[in-house]
């Protein structure tokens, strides 16, 4: 199978054979952590040429040195981080080798229903019980990298209630946990020089509140497919197949479900009339997040789409590869990319425009039509 990853046979997602047993690897990034009740994801670009290219690949090895030396400030916080590259900034900054299934986001949809690429270098999801853990920790991080970065989108996360999302359904119900999380998340012997790696998408969301409270309880259960209180799953003889739930359960050749990490956290502004969930999955394989999308934007079978998207817009989307701890420290020893010097990105450049937090000034849903 080619490094674009797997796709549909005969109805069926392929994936490649799941490993029966995890072998020894170096240690992963925080990525399977239990969810906490604040988060911060950042989205930057790496500024100019050569030097902030090196500025960057040194910070690298200074990353889990700065997790250790905020988060032992309080202990029981419980505060992490993940480091994820894109694929045009593992060639910029690191060169080869580079992991077999790295490539630039995947455009989705089309018209009013699409998930975009957006920019983005690198990726940084902080996670801890207290929003000042986050906070001083990103102040480091982005303190250590000074002018060489950008940052083009900015998401303050928070637990919302018992574990629900913006529209008031529990989130990553469907979550593997322990080793099976494990399973399917890390990298392992289908690119051995990337073992204890793993890859991540994210995308932020605009919900419609105005148009989604209108809707009856009723009519909300059958888009998500789960019940609203209880969150238990809709029976198959009611539940329809372009809920949310069907379309973002997908099965490998065996008829064996393959399941993501889901982070997801949602973030608001009530002055900009602002209400959104941040989606992060995390996966072994970009592959399953990608059907899921498509199943979601396009349908399954096409046309059969989520209808939640009738009320929530994605305005953000990037697929990063994220190193293990270890590797992620030994990057700071890599030489530079035998090309030419990083030439600096017109598109990204600071403005002397207002930003908002959520970044890339994005406001509110307001122009969005209301639905029945």
């Amino acid at each position: 199978m080619d490094s674009a990853a797997a796709g549909i046979r005969n109805g069926l997602f392929l994936l490649e054979p799941m490993p029966k047993e995890i072998p020894e690897m170096p240690e992963p990034q925080a990525i399977c952590n239990d969810v906490s009740r604040s988060a911060i994801f950042i989205v930057a670009t790496v500024n100019g040429g050569a030097e902030e290219a090196a500025t960057v690949r040194s910070w690298c090895g200074d990353v889990a040195a700065l997790v250790r030396s905020v988060g032992t400030r309080a202990p029981a916080g419980k505060l992490s981080c993940v480091c994820a590259f894109a694929s045009d900034a593992w060639d910029r900054l690191f060169g080869a080798p580079r992991p077999a299934q790295l490539h630039p986001f995947r455009d989705i949809g089309v018209g009013e229903r699409q998930a975009l690429g957006t920019p983005g270098d690198f990726l940084l999801h902080i996670r801890a019980d207290h929003m000042d853990l986050c906070f001083e920790l990103a102040t480091q991080l982005l303190g250590a990298l000074g002018d060489a970065v950008t940052v083009v989108d900015e998401v303050h996360g928070f637990r919302y209630f018992d574990m629900r999302d913006m529209v008031g359904f529990v989130d990553g119900t469907e979550n593997p946990t322990g080793r099976i999380a494990d399973k399917f998340t890390l990298i392992t012997d289908q690119d051995p020089e990337f073992a204890g790696g793993s890859y991540v998408i994210v995308q932020k969301y605009l919900h419609d509140m105005e148009g989604w409270n209108a809707l009856s309880v009723e009519t909300q259960e059958r888009i998500i497919g789960r019940k609203k209180l209880s969150d238990v799953e809709l029976d198959a003889s009611v539940k329809p197949s372009r809920s949310h739930s069907s379309l973002t359960t997908i099965t490998d050749e065996n008829g064996d479900e393959v399941k993501i990490v889901r982070d997801n956290m949602p973030f608001g502004r009530l002055g900009a009339a602002e209400f959104g969930t941040y989606f992060i999955g995390y996966a072994r394989s970009p592959s399953p997040i990608e059907q899921m999308l498509e199943n979601m934007f396009i349908g399954r079978p096409p046309g059969n789409y989520d209808r939640l998207l009738d009320f929530s817009r994605a305005v953000t989307g990037g697929l990063f590869f994220v190193p293990s701890a270890e590797m992620l420290e030994s990057l700071a020893d890599r030489d530079a990319p035998a090309v030419a010097a990083v030439e600096s990105k017109p598109d990204t450049a600071p403005t002397d425009e207002p930003r908002h937090q959520g970044s890339l000034n994005i406001g509110s849903l307001k122009g969005i039509p209301q639905h029945e």
